[in-house]
């Protein structure tokens, strides 16, 4: 489970390819639901990398939070 807030380093994305290894913070205030097909939104990924959406198993917490 994932809070807002979280920074988590991201193994493998769907929605982006580009933002594989990159690490980004779960904007998301509760679980996500059908509008985003249960995907998290994580941003800050990088600086032509807009938020993507992420599956719970493509992301993993680093342990920091933002």
């Amino acid at each position: 489970m994932f809070n807002a807030r979280d920074e988590v380093l991201i193994t493998s994305c769907e929605d982006d390819p580009r933002a594989v290894g990159k690490t980004g913070w779960i904007v998301d205030e509760v679980p996500p639901g059908p509008l985003t097909n249960g995907r998290w939104t994580v941003n800050g990924v990088g600086l032509f990398i807009g938020p993507v959406l992420c599956h719970s198993h493509e992301i993993t917490k680093t342990g920091k939070r933002r």
